[in-house]
């Protein structure tokens, strides 16, 4: 189908449970690679790239509108799962890929058994809303990959985040200039989304798990998890933004102690 988002399914024998990846903006399925051979021993995986990005980014070319919305982007993640006939799963995801499973959850409840968010987007700090407006005033003047390397070294400085930055930066080349700005144009709508999702808790079990020096973002979800019942916190040592690259072994652990304690087929016995 031309419209439909590109995947990568990973069979298992015996389990029925279903784990999406959801990757953030300039990304793609790629920066999953050190969970796929951990989680397939557990679980069918589903591994997709977004509009515009990875092998995504040749889809939608024929499409008026000039400006994604993160239900527009939700609901291609849905059209993969009806296509598939995925009725539930698990949804794991990443920076703002953690904002579409919120949403996902928001528009289709009963399609998502748990949410395991990684280096949660919750809300956009003071230094965090500032780059985005650098990034509004300069991104018709600028080459894009300057504002993209920009917002990767600010938002992971430290020397042992330098594999997450690379990763993300050759995916992000990936990206046409279009692409780009209508990525950028849809983090700016991530605090008034956010407020509302902080308002309205889901009765969705939901793991967050948060490098100790994301510092950009950790507040926030710590301020969060205050208020909803359903959702706890980990903190992984010696990490930052990117904890499924920096710590795999420790995100790996957790998040599959975490499904499998929810899972339909662990409920059942």
């Amino acid at each position: 189908m031309n419209n439909m988002l590109f995947y990568k399914t990973y069979s298992h024998k015996q389990s029925k449970e279903w784990v999406v990846f959801v990757h953030g903006a300039g990304g793609s399925s790629a920066i999953w690679f050190k969970q796929i051979k951990a989680y397939k021993q557990h679980f069918n995986l589903l591994l997709l790239d977004l509009r515009g990005h990875g092998k995504s980014n040749t889809m939608f070319q024929d499409m008026i509108n000039n400006n994604y919305t993160f239900k527009m982007v939700t609901k291609d993640i849905i059209d993969v799962l009806n296509h598939l006939k995925i009725q539930s799963a698990h949804f794991v995801g990443i920076s703002l890929g953690t904002i579409i499973i919120r949403h996902l959850a928001e528009l289709a409840p009963e399609r998502v058994q748990t949410m395991t968010l990684g280096g949660a987007v919750t809300r956009l700090n003071t230094r965090s809303q500032l780059l985005i407006k650098l990034g509004n005033i300069s991104k018709h003047i600028l080459p894009y990959m300057w504002l993209y390397r920009l917002f990767a070294y600010v938002v992971m400085p430290q020397k042992n985040q330098r594999q997450s930055r690379h990763l993300f930066i050759r995916e992000a080349k990936k990206l046409c200039q279009k692409e780009f700005k209508r990525w950028f144009k849809l983090a700016t709508d991530v605090n008034p989304i956010m407020k509302y999702f902080k308002e309205k808790e889901l009765m969705i079990p939901t793991l967050y798990l948060m490098g100790e020096h994301d510092y950009m973002f950790l507040k926030s979800v710590k301020e969060m998890i205050k208020r909803h019942q359903n959702s706890v916190l980990t903190q992984l040592a010696n990490c930052g933004h990117v904890c499924n690259i920096e710590q795999p072994e420790a995100f790996n652990r957790y998040s599959i102690d975490f499904i499998q304690q929810h899972s339909q087929t662990s409920l059942a016995n």
